[in-house]
């Protein structure tokens, strides 16, 4: 009987929260699936983020093409490069331990086809260590994740509303409604396993829709106003945290106010500069 190294062997415990000495993999992923065991992914684009993440146990983290509207300073994800998702992937990568770091592909990066997308993965594999990609799209590219999986690179897929087609769908509404709609995105779904992907994102998806295309999944489902039957969660750290300004998706729960924390911070320590009394003694060198 073949005997797996202590890097193939899922872990011993739940993804969240667990410990061990090695990173999370999609075997693991792929244990919690069968265990039913449900567990949160949030996004991330720096080291010192990532690492107060990884030391809270989440066990999956996103370099999203996310960064290009909380993190960049563009309107969508549309302009984020190849670049720019290495350099942030590398750093995510750099500040955690046992987190399994996925790196998004951008747009532009693997619509051409499937040696497009190799080439792409590659780098993020190489040069940002990453231990997974995602990319957007269904039956449309299947063929691309069918070729990153025999190439020994793991794939996320996403389907639903995807991002980067913001420009094709004139916003970001809903997927899935109506019976053609659902039909197609079950299409999508289960394109995407049989070409090989290890887990599928089902963004803005009907409850309803989401939980029949679980059921019809062995892989797990990542759900992102997908209701409460996928088999993980994830939000974008900016949004679940409160440092997102002004209007945030119905789908989006906030669990701190951190814009209203750090700028408290910043006026406390400027009302100190101006009146005086800070740098103190403590603060100061003789």
């Amino acid at each position: 009987m073949t005997q797996l190294s202590p890097a193939q062997k899922p872990v011993d415990k739940s993804l969240y929260g667990g410990t061990g000495s090695r990173r999370v993999t999609v075997r693991d992923i792929a244990a919690a699936k069968e265990r039913g065991e449900k567990w949160p992914m949030l996004t991330a684009y720096d080291a010192m983020t990532a690492s107060v993440f990884d030391e809270a146990g989440i066990p999956v983290l996103l370099v999203g093409d996310s960064m290009g509207n909380c993190h960049l300073g563009y309107e969508s994800t549309v302009p984020v490069t190849m670049d720019e998702i290495t350099l942030l992937s590398a750093a995510v990568v750099r500040g955690t331990k046992r987190a399994l770091v996925i790196g998004d592909l951008p747009f532009g990066a693997y619509q051409e086809g499937p040696v497009q997308a190799l080439r792409s993965a590659t780098r993020l594999v190489k040069e940002a260590g990453v231990g997974a990609v995602k990319l957007e799209g269904g039956e449309r590219s299947a063929e691309q994740v069918e070729l990153l999986v025999s190439a020994g690179i793991p794939v996320m897929a996403h389907v639903g509303l995807t991002p980067q087609s913001v420009n094709a769908f004139g916003g970001y509404p809903v997927q899935g409604r109506g019976e053609e709609a659902a039909q197609q995105l079950l299409r999508d779904a289960k394109a995407v396993q049989d070409a090989g992907a290890f887990a599928v994102v089902l963004e803005a998806v009907p409850a309803e829709l989401a939980a029949e295309v679980t059921r019809s999944l062995y892989i797990p489902t990542v759900g992102i106003g997908a209701g409460l039957d996928c088999d993980a969660q994830v939000l974008v750290w900016t949004d679940m945290a409160g440092m997102t300004a002004g209007r945030v998706p119905k789908f989006v729960k906030q669990y701190l106010d951190l814009r209203a924390l750090l700028g408290g911070a910043a006026k406390a320590f400027a009302e100190d500069v101006v009146g005086g009394s800070f740098p103190a003694e403590a603060h100061t060198f003789h």
